[in-house]
């Protein structure tokens, strides 16, 4: 059976044409930030992901080491939430990073690097918790 109440919410806050901009809260504490793809209609590999309620599971990812997998996406599979900058540093997954700035002429997470380490921290022995994911845009 799995504890489901463990909960992290991503609070999409803003789009443009550099991507869809979050931000990342653990119970009422907003910690790191994120760039997804845009909207194109779900599509693999070049579209962020609904917005709704999805379950995350603990994985190994040969590229990007220990991270999670946002379960059970409509005709999707293989989303992580990992490090990057811009949101061409991802395939429909989720980048986290610490601070919004500007790289290559985009809109982009910066220190990736740290605001990912804190997502490990607070997620530090979870195999499993529930993402909801709300538009707030």
């Amino acid at each position: 059976m799995l504890n489901l109440e463990k909960i992290i919410k991503i609070k999409r806050i803003e789009q443009n044409d550099d991507g869809i901009f979050g931000v990342i809260i653990d119970g009422n504490i907003p910690f790191a930030l994120t760039v997804e793809r845009k909207w194109i209609n779900n599509q693999p590999n070049i579209s962020c992901i609904p917005a709704g309620e999805y379950i995350c599971k603990r994985i190994n990812s040969p590229e990007f080491g220990d991270t999670f997998e946002v379960m059970n996406v409509p005709n999707r599979s293989h989303i992580l939430l990992h490090k990057g900058n811009i949101m061409d540093d991802s395939h429909g997954c989720i980048i986290i990073g610490e601070q919004f700035e500007s790289m290559k002429n985009k809109t982009a997470v910066l220190a990736s690097w740290k605001g990912f380490s804190e997502f490990k921290e607070r997620t530090q022995g979870w195999n499993f918790f529930k993402l909801i994911i709300i538009n707030c845009f």
